[in-house]
């Protein structure tokens, strides 16, 4: 048995750089995810709106957990009600199947949330 609270063992996988079709594919998938960057510092990228801090903390903590489970962390920029995620994976040199699953994950984590409405920058 597993402990939940082991990362993912990445030193036997085989990762490797999507194709760009391989992206685009993915990202029909995963709506109001999008591409930035290019060539090896591309990433995809999706802005989170909360209604207040307290609940953009709590995404963010719960995003820590998948980080954690998946070994993969992402880039954020956390604000009083919104959260920019941003996944890539650095030693591929681009996008792996992993910022995929990541990105549907923290998707999963708000999919039954309430809309916050349109964030105001604070």
């Amino acid at each position: 048995m597993t402990s939940q609270l082991q990362p993912k063992d990445w030193r036997h996988a085989n990762r490797r750089a999507l194709s760009a079709t391989e992206v685009v594919r993915a990202l029909v998938g995963l709506p109001g995810w999008r591409l930035d960057g290019d060539g090896a510092a591309v990433a995809i990228e999706k802005t989170f709106q909360f209604a207040d801090y307290f609940q953009t903390l709590a995404f963010v903590n719960a995003l820590a957990w998948v980080a954690h489970r998946q070994d993969h962390h992402p880039d954020l920029s956390v604000h009083y009600n919104r959260c920019v995620v941003r996944w890539s994976t650095h030693d591929v040199g681009g996008l792996s199947v992993t910022d995929m699953e990541c990105a549907a994950q923290a998707d999963a984590l708000v999919a039954d949330a309430p809309a916050a409405g349109p964030a105001e920058p604070r």
